[in-house]
C-alpha cells in the first residue's frame, strides 16, 4: 500500500471515529438522564404516597398521583433537554381508554426522529385507594367511543388493550406497568416491562392488575430504571424480554 493509501485509510479511520462516538455517548447520555428524570418524578410521587393527613380528610386520588408523576418527569427531561432523544407522549381520555396505556416513552432514531423503541406506561395503584371501580367506568366508555367509531368492541380489560396496542406494533414496543404501592409496601413504586404478554392472551389467560401481581410473588431482583433502558437500547434481535423493575 502507498502513502496516498495509508493517509486515505487515515482519514477514514478517523471518520469512523467521529460517527462512532457520538452514537455511544448519546446512549450513555440516553441512559443516565432517563434515570435522572425518572429518580425526580418517583421522589416526589412517593412523598406523596407516605402522605398522611392527621385529620384523614384529604388522600391523593389514583389520578392525581399519576399526574404527579408524569408533571414531574416532563419538566425535568425538558429541563435537561431529553425529549429530542427520548420522547413522552401524554395519552387523550378517549385514547387512553381505547389504547389501555397512559403515556408512551420513545427512544428516537437520529436524525429522522422516528421511534426505535417504545414503552406504553399503564399505572395500577392500591385497592383502597381507588374510589370507584374504574374498569368498569372505562369499559363502559370504551363500548361507547367504539360504537361512535363504527368499530367492533372487542372485549378486554385494559391492561389487555394495552398489551395488544404494543403487539399491534411489534417486539420493539414494550408494555410497562407500574404499581404505585404494593401491599405491605405502599410507599415505593414498581413496575413490570414485558414484550411477551400477548402470549398470555393466546392461552386465555385474563391479563389485570392480579395476573401482573403475580411476577413479584418471591421476586428478590430487580434492575433500575436506568437499567431497563439499558436493557432496552442495548437489545439485538426479537426475542422477549420481561424484567421487574423497582423505581425508587
Amino acid at each position: 500500500m502507498n502513502q496516498p493509501d495509508l493517509q486515505n485509510e487515515s482519514k477514514t479511520s478517523i471518520f469512523r471515529t467521529l460517527w462512532c462516538k457520538p452514537n455511544k455517548v448519546a446512549t450513555l447520555d440516553l441512559v443516565h438522564l432517563f434515570g435522572d428524570c425518572i429518580q425526580a418524578a418517583s421522589s416526589r410521587t412517593k412523598d406523596y404516597l407516605l402522605f398522611k393527613d392527621p385529620e384523614s380528610k384529604f388522600h391523593p386520588s389514583p389520578s392525581t398521583l399519576s399526574e404527579i408523576f408524569l408533571m414531574t418527569y416532563i419538566q425535568r427531561s425538558s429541563q435537561l433537554n431529553l425529549t429530542n432523544i427520548f420522547n413522552c407522549t401524554a395519552m387523550t381520555p378517549e385514547q387512553r381508554i381505547l389504547l389501555g396505556a397512559y403515556w408512551v416513552w420513545a427512544v428516537l432514531d437520529h436524525p429522522s426522529k422516528n421511534p426505535r423503541i417504545q414503552i406504553a406506561v399503564q399505572v395500577f395503584h392500591l385497592q383502597e385507594r381507588e374510589e370507584e371501580n374504574l374498569e368498569e367506568l372505562s369499559l363502559d366508555v370504551y363500548s361507547e367511543i367504539m360504537h361512535m367509531a363504527g368499530m367492533e368492541v372487542v372485549n378486554g380489560t385494559q391492561a389487555e388493550r394495552m398489551v395488544g396496542f404494543c403487539s399491534s406494533i411489534g417486539r420493539d414496543c414494550y408494555a410497562l406497568f407500574l404499581f404505585f404501592g404494593r401491599k405491605n409496601d405502599e410507599g415505593n413504586i414498581y413496575g413490570l416491562l414485558s414484550n411477551n404478554l400477548q402470549a398470555a392472551v393466546g392461552k386465555c389467560v385474563r391479563i389485570d392488575q392480579t395476573f401482573i401481581e403475580h411476577f413479584f410473588k418471591g421476586a428478590k431482583c430487580f434492575v433500575t430504571p436506568s437499567g431497563m433502558l439499558q436493557a432496552l437500547v442495548g437489545k439485538e434481535g426479537d426475542d422477549p424480554l420481561t424484567m421487574l423493575v423497582k423505581f425508587t
